[in-house]
């Protein structure tokens, strides 16, 4: 396989914009990528584009990866929407280095872009439902908060945690946030707002969940010998690896561990001669 570099990338703003439609925030995203090059490039150099979105096609439009590439000016490119839930993005990054890696293209970009502010809570929690065992779990009434606290109080039992090491946790996303110009949550919070927020799903509460949010961000993936085209400062796709679990956590082993992300990184160690972890 070729090299694979990363040489420009862009993201808009993440929050509530309800003033904002795809088009528009994936527009933000794909010219601040742009301009993040050191040398100005034709965007008639892109050859396919590898859309992660969950929400925006899942429910909002049908073919959002080829409407955007027109919108910024490719409408003859080869374009892939790529859905699987929380790792849409991640996986059409994957899509896009393979491609690149395997010779098909040269220069593509991967993308990510949902907007999810425009439903009501309710339709949001539907939609993300959707990405669990439907049959089993949803029908049961559980909801991914639901999910992930049945995961957080096994956890308890088995490690000894409590809800304060957790509440430790969102302090630490709030400080960061509250240093990041383009995050949803720029506010700081203490221990103790987050161990009296309003429960969600025992022991969850408010600020141990992540809001929902409207936002983009775009990814120049290049083949090694031409990332001097683009940039003096490529970041350099050493390796790769992805996995899956069980869908329904009743089907898994273990509440405690996530089987899918060990064997997605030992092959991405592997693949760059580090050996398993």
């Amino acid at each position: 396989m070729r090299q694979v570099a990363i040489v420009a990338f862009g993201q808009s703003p993440y929050g509530d914009f309800p003033e904002l439609g795809i088009k528009e925030l994936f527009a933000q995203a794909f010219s601040e990528m742009v301009a993040s090059a050191d040398r100005p490039f034709d965007v008639g150099a892109i050859q396919a584009l590898y859309l992660g979105t969950l929400g925006v096609g899942g429910f909002q439009l049908g073919q959002p990866a080829a409407l955007l590439a027109g919108y910024v000016g490719l409408p003859s490119i080869p374009t892939v929407r790529v859905e699987n839930a929380c790792a849409s993005g991640g996986f059409a990054l994957l899509q896009a280095v393979c491609a690149v890696a395997s010779g098909v293209y040269d220069v593509v970009v991967a993308a990510g872009v949902e907007k999810m502010r425009d439903l009501s809570g309710l339709q949001g929690r539907y939609w993300l439902g959707v990405s669990g065992d439907t049959e089993y779990e949803r029908l049961a009434g559980l909801t991914f908060a639901g999910i992930y606290a049945l995961m957080a109080r096994r956890y308890m039992a088995e490690y000894g945690m409590e809800h304060r090491h957790l509440s430790l946790v969102a302090v630490k996303n709030h400080a960061h946030g509250a240093l990041n110009p383009k995050a949803h949550l720029r506010r700081r919070v203490s221990v103790e707002e987050a161990e009296s927020a309003p429960l969600v799903a025992d022991p969850l509460r408010l600020l141990d969940c992540c809001p929902t949010s409207d936002g983009a961000a775009c990814l120049l993936v290049v083949a090694g010998e031409r990332a001097a085209e683009f940039t003096d400062r490529p970041v350099w796709v050493a390796g790769f690896g992805a996995a899956s679990d069980w869908l329904a956590v009743h089907d898994r082993p273990s509440l405690t561990g996530l089987a899918a992300s060990s064997r997605a990184a030992n092959q991405a160690y592997a693949m760059a001669g580090l050996g398993p972890r």
